[in-house]
């Protein structure tokens, strides 16, 4: 009884681990096609800078980008190897049981020979039919004597087809080894493959740290140009809360005045009550189009289109720090590197609050409710101020980078006066 119910416990575990794997063989194979075609367009882009002069920064950055990537790849490989033992120890534990059911059908099959060998003469038979005490107990003889060579059949049969089973999955471990040796091969090659860019890193870094004055020059200029857009950035969404809410205010007071009772009280002149406006929780969504704008923006965290095609992160959002040297800056948004001349989208429908000339480009602020996203060093555009845009509506071209390296956009995301993270934002 135990055996039986081990054999139904092992059984079960075995068709769930295989759906399981199933899945997760799936979505392995999804993922690791996402990372190869991410890795394909960078490696083509990195080809590119790497070919220039001055591109140290940018160079750096792919690099960090491609060796992430290499190491998600080469995680995905170990995931593979993980469910490839785990096939095989299951399927060895499954070779088991049906070998020790093989053992126990032929043990079964031995004795019905056995017992028919004794009993093989024909007149057996026969006396066994006809020593019947009736016509009824004759042919339920018979009946029996059928059911008896039948059940040898499906013996037989059935050893057959244990037979198979077993042949088959010895077949698919030998399929999913060589599976394994695959896998293998391509882990190391990856392995080699990652190493490299770690050199290839280390070098860039070592040139960065010759070149540190130089580079320091250009965050500097960076710092100075990112204060002057947060500057200009804040002052027009504060002049936006601002006319919003004055307009609210006299909005508020017309209303409460239309409806306020009068009282009057005797020897006193009518006076009339009136009930303070409520204040809204932003102002910059006082209308019910600002308000289901905004809305709609929240529920796209996450799944919002990149401002611009074959693009990659160059400086990510916040502080950070310019590997090998002493180099520190804080990024109001996230600095792309994308081809010079690329075509800008907006990321969302929106209202097009400021479109200025920052001195070294243009610059483009688009409303979504109370969010604003910013689209800056643009060396054309395509949108006028007041206007409406869009999902995926051009509203400029990418300009060039201050290292020459090709094309850059900063990229900025606030929430009235607040700036978020846009990577968390994003597809």
């Amino acid at each position: 009884m135990k055996k039986f119910l081990f054999a139904i416990i092992l059984f079960c575990g075995s068709v769930s681990l295989l759906m399981a794997q199933t899945n997760d063989k799936a979505e392995l194979e999804n993922e690791r096609k996402q990372i190869q075609d991410e890795l394909k367009a960078i490696q083509k882009t990195y080809d590119q800078v790497k070919s220039q002069k001055n591109q140290s920064l940018t160079q750096l950055n792919m690099l960090k980008r491609k060796m992430n990537l290499q190491e998600k790849y080469i995680s995905t490989i170990n995931r593979e190897l993980r469910m490839i033992d785990d096939d095989i120890y299951y399927s060895n534990l499954e070779i088991y049981r049906l070998s020790k059911q093989l053992d126990t059908l032929k043990a079964e099959y031995a004795r019905t020979i056995v017992y028919a060998y004794k009993n093989r003469s024909n007149f057996d038979y026969v006396n066994f039919i006809f020593s019947a005490t009736s016509f009824n107990d004759a042919m339920r003889r018979i009946a029996y004597l059928k059911s008896y060579r039948a059940y040898r059949e499906k013996q037989v049969a059935t050893i057959n087809k244990t037979q198979e089973l077993i042949a088959k999955r010895q077949q698919q471990q030998l399929v999913r080894k060589g599976q394994k040796n695959d896998a293998l091969q391509t882990q190391t090659k990856q392995r080699n493959e990652l190493a490299s860019q770690r050199k290839e890193k280390d070098a860039v870094v070592s040139k960065l740290k010759s070149e540190e004055k130089d580079l320091q020059k250009q965050i500097t200029a960076k710092k100075k140009r990112d204060r002057d857009l947060q500057n200009a950035i804040t002052a027009i969404v504060r002049r936006e809360i601002e006319a919003a809410r004055k307009a609210e205010e006299e909005k508020a007071k017309a209303n409460a005045a239309a409806a306020a009772p009068v009282t009057t009280t005797p020897g006193k002149p009518n006076a009339t009550v009136t009930t303070p406006a409520r204040k809204p929780e932003s102002y910059l969504e006082v209308n019910a189009a600002d308000i289901a704008l905004g809305a709609d923006f929240s529920k796209n965290k996450g799944r919002l289109p990149w401002p611009v095609d074959n693009v990659f992160v160059k400086i990510p959002f916040g502080v950070y720090t310019i590997e090998g040297t002493n180099i520190r800056g804080n990024n109001p948004g996230i600095t792309l590197g994308t081809p010079k001349g690329s075509s800008v989208k907006a990321v969302f429908d929106g209202d097009v609050s400021s479109v200025a000339n920052t001195g070294e480009g243009y610059m483009v602020a688009v409303r979504h409710g109370k969010y604003y996203t910013v689209y800056s060093n643009l060396v054309s555009v395509n949108v006028s101020k007041g206007g409406k845009v869009k999902t995926g509506q051009v509203i400029g071209k990418a300009g060039d980078s201050d290292d020459g390296s090709g094309g850059e956009l900063m990229f900025m995301l606030m929430i009235e006066t607040n700036n978020v993270n846009p990577s968390s934002w994003l597809r």
